[in-house]
């Protein structure tokens, strides 16, 4: 069994109240729940309204897979353009 973690520091510019941070962060993680079926969370600075990090997890048998789940995951967030990716942890276990 291969476990992927990812924790993405995001930068979203022009934001002026943490409830249009929390939209737009809300709005990230169902989309990316739904189209690639990880566990993903907001984990630090949910209080800071210009940064968010985003943390998730995906489980298969192929370290390939699970790479490659992750680094999809990451090109859909760098396309979104809503926010800035600022910092990207990645490590399979």
């Amino acid at each position: 069994m291969v476990v992927g973690l990812m924790t993405v520091e995001l930068y979203l510019g022009d934001i002026f109240s943490l409830k249009e941070k929390r939209q737009i962060i809300k709005s990230i993680i169902e989309r990316i729940k739904n189209r690639y079926n990880v566990s993903i969370a907001e984990v630090d600075k949910q209080n800071v309204k210009r940064h968010a990090v985003i943390g998730m997890a995906c489980v298969s048998n192929s370290n390939k897979l699970v790479d490659r789940q992750l680094d999809l995951i990451l090109d859909f967030m760098e396309a979104d353009g809503r926010f800035v990716v600022q910092e990207i942890h990645k490590e399979l276990l």
